[in-house]
């Protein structure tokens, strides 16, 4: 049995294991840090972008002319956003016989695998994956396309040497590429076969694969790899919270012979409930003040506890976070509480591109949810007049 590993990032996972003549990819993520060294795309005209001073290095032979701006003391490139994918220099995928994916955040890179590379695998995952999964690859072109750059820029890779930083220290940007099409989407989504938790998968008579719930998002799973001589277990974004997916399986997880862990996240050593304490404090003290609260952050559910301790609604809370998953747990949380201090006047605005159909699929994933979030009111959305 052979592991490689094909991305750089622990969170961002994209993993090989070969077992004899059976090849299988553990899911796709698509980092997306590249995407900080270009300037951002605005939807509106901005005077200001437009004002800003090209940039060229004094001993560049390569013509650099509209390709680099200026902001801040830094230099960014002024082209379409790229990403980082999954590197072939390991493994030919055109020689992969299945792809099993987790949830919804490690689908991104998969039509990059799957189109043309000569890929004739199949790739397994639960229908929440895929519909949601479908959702935030859609945001994601749409994000990009409505916002087109007037030229591409690739010269600047030449003589990265020359660049500022963090410019110079970017990683293999030959490697980086565009965003896909909405045609892309379809072409990779092709090769999925649907899976239910604990249903069995034979991968060419040599590996048996079966998910199991991770209690990370609506669908998401851990991966159960059976060979005749190895117990392979791949331990994916997971949570133990109690939160609207089902709860973390542990029972079939036990005493393996390989445990492959991916999707880690740094947690610092403070007691989490005293962290939550004083940001809850912080918030209710601002939007008391008629001030605004801006909480950039990962989708996880203490941020969700975080909405749910904000129960002061004279203020502005705003939290970025994608359009699916556990998002959800912050939309009813949300309600409730603007129920109980008798503020069903006050809207919610969920604004993405794909709001719409994320919270229709949520209303028919009834299987995939915690049994008290089933027959819950809101999840019928008798409360969608919050909603906006």
């Amino acid at each position: 049995m052979k592991f490689y590993s094909l991305s750089s990032e622990a969170n961002r996972p994209c993993s090989v294991i070969s077992f004899r003549d059976t090849t299988i990819m553990l899911d796709c993520c698509l980092d997306q840090t590249p995407t900080q060294h270009f300037l951002p795309l605005h939807l509106v005209p901005n005077q200001n972008c437009s004002n800003m001073s090209y940039w060229t290095p004094r001993e560049a032979d390569t013509p650099l002319e509209g390709e680099l701006r200026e902001c801040s003391s830094k230099v960014f490139v002024d082209s379409p956003p790229e990403f980082k994918t999954p590197t072939s220099q390991l493994v030919d995928f055109s020689e992969l016989d299945a792809i099993l994916v987790s949830n919804y955040l490690s689908i991104l890179a998969l039509p990059y695998i799957t189109n043309q590379t000569g890929f004739r695998g199949v790739v397994y995952m639960t229908e929440p994956t895929m519909q949601l999964g479908r959702l935030l690859m859609k945001e994601l072109v749409e994000y990009i396309e409505r916002c087109p750059k007037p030229h591409v820029g690739s010269n600047w890779k030449q003589c990265l040497r020359l660049l500022p930083p963090p410019l110079c220290h970017a990683k293999m940007p030959h490697a980086w590429k565009h965003i896909y099409g909405a045609k892309d989407i379809t072409e990779a989504l092709s090769y999925v076969t649907i899976v239910a938790y604990n249903e069995p998968v034979n991968i060419c008579g040599a590996v048996t694969a079966t998910a199991v719930c991770s209690g990370f998002s609506v669908g998401s799973c851990n991966w159960l790899l059976q060979s005749h001589q190895h117990k392979v277990v791949y331990l994916s974004a997971s949570s133990s919270l109690t939160t609207h997916p089902r709860p973390l399986n542990y029972q079939v997880l036990r005493s393996p012979d390989v445990l492959i862990v991916s999707s880690l996240i740094q947690r610092p050593p403070s007691n989490p409930d005293q962290m939550m304490n004083d940001f809850c404090g912080a918030a209710v003290h601002a939007v008391r003040n008629n001030g605004c609260v801006l909480v950039p952050c990962y989708p996880s559910g203490l941020v969700y506890d975080m909405l749910e301790c904000n129960t002061c609604v004279t203020g502005c809370v705003l939290v970025p976070c994608y359009p699916s998953g556990l998002v959800y747990d912050m939309l009813e949380c949300l309600v409730s509480q603007l129920d109980s201090v008798n503020a069903v006047h006050v809207p919610v605005y969920f604004i993405s591109a794909v709001a719409e159909q994320s919270l229709a699929y949520s209303n028919i994933f009834s299987e995939w949810w915690v049994m008290c979030h089933i027959f819950s009111e809101w999840w019928v959305m008798c409360d969608v007049s919050h909603l906006l």
